[in-house]
């Protein structure tokens, strides 16, 4: 047998091991999934944790990372962001942001708590580019408002660690009615 022969051969055998392997991954994660339920109460594993991390960072293009919100930080500016978040968001991310709303923990996976430093820390554009597109699989729907709206909704966002009460208070007047 010649050896370009055997490295092919070789190299036919890492494939079908690999994928082997694969298979074997997906199987058991299958199995887990199927004994554990598919309750939307429940918290996501750390596989899944991970996957959609890395999914989202994927998703979101290199352009849309490295934009710069073009509204300045202006009071009427967060004010604004934070009447349409209070009409539209806080369903889900409850009026502070921390997700803790009526929905909020009912939702798989769970609306993010928007004053951590996991969305802190994200961009400018990205946060943008999420509020515009929306999330895939999750609750998180496109946004159908101006790219304005979007921009003081990342404003407002970017304000909620240091939202005062009497602004929560505020909030609670524009939020939907829910009868």
């Amino acid at each position: 047998m010649s050896e370009t022969t055997k490295n092919e051969t070789r190299k036919s055998h890492a494939v079908l091991w690999t994928v082997i392997a694969v298979l074997i991954v997906l199987a058991a994660y299958a199995n887990f999934m199927i004994r554990r339920g598919f309750s939307a109460k429940a918290e996501p594993s750390g596989a899944e944790k991970i996957i959609a991390h890395a999914m989202r960072q994927l998703a979101i293009p290199s352009s849309a990372k490295n934009e710069k919100n073009p509204l300045p930080a202006s009071a009427e500016n967060i004010h604004d962001g934070m009447d349409h978040f209070a009409d539209h968001c806080a369903i889900c991310h409850a009026n502070d942001g921390s997700g803790q709303s009526d929905m909020g923990p009912n939702l798989y996976p769970k609306p993010p708590d928007l004053r951590a430093a996991e969305t802190q820390n994200l961009t400018d554009g990205e946060i943008y580019y999420i509020i515009a597109n929306g999330v895939r699989l999750s609750a998180m729907p496109a946004s159908d408002h101006t790219t304005e709206d979007n921009w003081k909704l990342v404003l407002f966002i970017r304000h909620l660690p240091a939202l005062t009460p009497a602004e929560e208070k505020e909030m609670e007047k524009l939020n939907p009615s829910r009868e």
